[in-house]
């Protein structure tokens, strides 16, 4: 009877040890799980183009970007997208730069000096930018800055993101045989529009993972013709830019254009007017810009769809010439 049990002791257990064998053998079959890849939200860079008192329309924008909690990472801007940016990366509200835009006039940051490099100079822009801008350096911002402008000898882009603010949003807002040229660091520069008329390729540069384009396309003149040479020169630059547009719109995720028709480019007693433009055309693209932050896929290591490294910021960095569409 005790062998009986002993062999059926025996039998159970050489059954359990195949089982276990069995089991584990079935487990190294089961190919290992990927580790999860840690997810984070997108950078979100927004160009800001020219388009003199037309681009009072980027404080509408902004500002429904801030009331909509859509945190901007990133901000470029040239001529006038280079002094909303400014205002904004230095922590001004677009609450208070509708305010400053109400009373702000041509006079307050330019001045007429016949000149055999322009009718106008922009030095008065020291002065005013000095009021509104809280910080005097790039590297004082609270949200990265991009500002470009023209080297005018040799057609290069230069693209500011370190050292004094003024002088290179001087550069930026330099509109040719408007204002003169501005020196900078032994360079004479103008706008920026002949190089990244809406600077989105900076933003790239910078890190952006998604980017908004605010694109001003109005021309510079109606039915009736111009009125001075500026209107002029101002509807050749327009019709170029319309025309070369494709350039920067290769970077841009998203591209916004408030309806600035009937504007004119100097038209700044109707900054409230721009300002709803500005924002009734963001309000159009918000779906979409939230649908960035909820799939949010990007994994960590994987930033920017250009693989053009950082720019170094210590001095206006040259980037390889290129036609680029035009902008006021």
């Amino acid at each position: 009877m005790k062998k009986v049990r002993v062999a059926h002791i025996s039998k159970l257990v050489r059954s359990v040890r195949a089982f276990t064998r069995e089991l584990g053998r079935q487990q190294d079959l089961i190919p290992p799980q990927a580790p999860a890849v840690p997810q984070i939200p997108p950078k979100i860079g927004i160009a800001l183009g020219g388009g003199f008192a037309r681009g009072l329309a980027h404080i509408g924008v902004l500002r429904v970007l801030t009331e909509e909690g859509i945190p901007i990472d990133y901000v470029a801007g040239t001529s006038v997208g280079s002094i909303i940016g400014a205002s904004y990366c230095s922590g001004i509200s677009a609450r208070e730069m509708q305010e400053i835009a109400g009373i702000v006039r041509f006079k307050d940051f330019a001045r007429w000096s016949l000149n055999k490099l322009g009718f106008c100079t922009n030095d008065r822009m020291d002065n005013f930018l000095c009021k509104i801008v809280r910080c005097k350096t790039f590297e004082e911002l609270k949200t990265p800055l991009a500002v470009a402008a023209t080297d005018f000898i040799t057609g290069e882009a230069v693209v500011f993101r370190s050292g004094p603010i003024v002088q290179a949003v001087r550069a930026s807002c330099a509109y040719p045989g408007m204002f003169q040229p501005v020196k900078v660091n032994g360079r004479l520069l103008v706008d920026g529009m002949l190089s990244h008329a809406v600077p989105t390729t900076p933003l790239r540069e910078m890190g952006a993972d998604r980017v908004l384009a605010v694109y001003l396309s109005a021309h510079w003149v109606n039915l009736n013709g111009p009125r001075h040479v500026f209107d002029v020169i101002g509807q050749c630059f327009s019709i170029a830019q319309a025309r070369m547009s494709s350039i920067w719109k290769r970077d841009a995720d998203l591209v916004i254009e408030p309806n600035v028709d009937g504007f004119t480019y100097d038209g700044f007693e109707r900054a409230k007017d721009l300002i709803v433009s500005g924002e009734n055309s963001i309000r159009e693209m918000l779906p979409a810009i939230k649908g960035w932050m909820k799939v949010a896929e990007i994994p960590l290591g994987v930033r920017s769809r250009t693989a053009s490294p950082i720019l170094p910021t210590a001095v206006p960095s040259p980037i390889t010439p290129a036609p680029s569409g035009f902008s006021a």
